[in-house]
């Protein structure tokens, strides 16, 4: 207990790490210490002395950092006394420029894993090794291209070092990408198919006649090989085809009804292929003959060795018909002049009229114009030119 008469004792100095005392009221006797300034707002929340630093420089360095839940130990009235304040531990500023990739680096590492061989792509490629189960090229990505031994071409392979000796220089098409060892499948076979369509696909727009050897046969036709390619042809398309068995080992000649490399489609046509090679005898002004199988209200179809030629009643005679009758009837031999020709529809248009050397000489002497055809028909042709030449 304190006498009345005993001073108080002085209040202890506050250190670092303790607050200075509340005011205590005057009514104590106790002095109250002095209040600090006070400071305003844009003081307290002054962050001008934050520009420039990094997050780096605000983490401090990572042994000085304290893990989350860890209290700041308090300091001590010993410590809070000390005159020597402990050494601060160097900052070492970082910037988002140490984190940076550079560019050529990167495009290095792009061209070490550049893939060679995307599927549909021709690639030439050099044998450097045989297996039982195929070849292995290299076609220069970072591991060979493996083609299995079925893939090795058309048709059979009984001999895969004779026909693919190490060194040798292929062209083959990638039909499997890399796998995770970098390694492309490719075939030589599916390269040679490709070709042998993209070649078909032109002599079907030639609209070329092309032989092919019949290979087997079944209920609706025959089978055949060309370019390597399995053909159909039906038995509505051959010239015999009652007795289509008997047709295997013989080559025909035929022309093309459909070509789909997409469903693998070739179906041809020998009767086509003799229309088409028919017609590549024949031209316009040119003197024929054939036989009347046909009689229409417009007109005779005539026989013409296979193909067929429409009379029109409009070019029968330049005389008053009738009925295209009194002229020609079926089975009669007539010689017509070729006028006009489509070979793509398989049409021809024949005239008599202009064999005739007066308008309606047929309706009265058919004998003598058939027997003076060829003569006449030189003098039509000249007509034919001149009416040509008027045209253009």
């Amino acid at each position: 207990m304190i006498k009345k008469d005993e001073p108080l004792p002085a209040a202890p100095e506050p250190t670092a790490a303790l607050q200075p005392p509340a005011p205590v009221a005057a009514a104590t006797g106790r002095p109250v210490p002095a209040s600090s300034p006070k400071r305003s707002d844009d003081e307290l929340f002054d962050m001008g002395g934050l520009e420039g630093l990094t997050m780096a420089d605000l983490l401090g360095p990572d042994s000085g950092r304290q893990g989350r839940g860890q209290a700041t130990p308090k300091a001590t009235a010993a410590t809070a006394g000390s005159a020597t304040p402990a050494a601060a531990t160097p900052v070492v500023a970082r910037s988002v420029d140490d984190f940076d990739f550079d560019a050529d680096a990167f495009l290095a590492a792009l061209d070490e894993q550049d893939f060679v061989g995307t599927t549909g792509e021709v690639v030439t490629g050099v044998v450097i090794a045989l297996e039982s189960d195929g070849v292995y090229v290299d076609i220069g990505g970072k591991a060979p291209g493996f083609m299995p031994k079925k893939e090795c071409g058309l048709g059979a392979i009984t001999n895969l070092k004779e026909r693919f000796p190490k060194g040798l220089q292929v062209e083959v098409l990638v039909t499997r990408e890399q796998n995770a060892d970098g390694m492309v499948t490719i075939s030589a076979r599916a390269l040679a198919l490709r070709q042998s369509w993209e070649r078909v696909r032109a002599m079907e727009k030639d609209g070329k006649v092309v032989q092919v050897k019949v290979t087997g046969f079944n209920r609706g036709g025959v089978t055949c090989d060309l370019e390597g390619l399995r053909g159909f042809i039906p038995r509505s398309q051959l010239q015999e085809g009652e007795n289509h068995e008997a047709l295997v080992g013989k080559t025909l000649g035929v022309t093309f009804l459909e070509v789909n490399a997409e469903t693998l489609k070739l179906v041809l046509s020998e009767k086509k292929a003799a229309t088409a090679a028919k017609f590549a005898e024949l031209e316009v002004g040119q003197l024929v003959e054939g036989q009347i199988v046909a009689v229409k209200p417009y007109g005779f179809f005539v026989d013409l060795g296979g193909i067929s030629g429409l009379l029109h009643q409009s070019s029968i005679t330049g005389g008053q018909l009738r009925d295209i009758r009194e002229v020609f009837t079926q089975g009669d031999r007539v010689k017509a002049l070729i006028t006009d020709m489509d070979p793509g529809r398989g049409r021809i248009a024949l005239n008599t009229a202009l064999l005739e050397g007066q308008a309606g000489e047929l309706l009265i002497d058919k004998e003598k114009v058939m027997a003076e055809a060829t003569d006449r028909a030189n003098r039509a042709r000249s007509v034919l030119r001149q009416q040509e030449q008027a045209a253009g």
